[in-house]
């Protein structure tokens, strides 16, 4: 199974995703977007296979969203993904692709629906909630 990660390591959620995708057994394509960037064409592709508007997918902490004026509900979703188009961190993270779809994963445990083997349990995730028992089924 191939599975992308469009990962940022600074952040707690993308870390807890990777490892979950890596300790199930996969090896990931990981893109730090913060770094890379985003093309208008991949954000506009990766928003509807994950039904996601640019609102919905904006970082609205951690982020200069305030500081843009982008919390603003009269702000429009074209203004929002040019924004995220200038200012990378602006997109939600981690969102993973593999072929049973593509999901923004927040929270961590969301991954697991898109894996066909998941980490041995019982598994914790950085913070120490627990998502899988030790029979390897989900908690949460």
């Amino acid at each position: 199974m191939m599975i992308v990660i469009y990962h940022n390591p600074e952040c707690g959620t993308s870390r807890n995703v990777l490892k979950i995708i890596e300790d199930a057994g996969y090896q990931p394509t990981i893109i730090e977007y913060i770094e890379e960037g985003w093309t208008q064409g991949q954000l506009l592709g990766l928003f509807a296979a994950a039904n996601l508007t640019p609102r919905e997918a904006l970082r609205t902490t951690k982020s200069p969203a305030k500081e843009l004026g982008l919390l603003d509900e009269s702000v429009s979703d074209e203004s929002i993904l040019q924004a995220m188009l200038k200012h990378p961190v602006l997109v939600n993270r981690p969102i993973v692709c593999s072929n049973k779809g593509v999901k923004l994963c927040r929270p961590s445990e969301v991954v697991l629906d898109l894996l066909d083997k998941w980490p041995a349990g019982p598994y914790n995730k950085e913070d120490g909630e627990q998502i899988l028992d030790a029979l390897g089924k989900r908690v949460v």
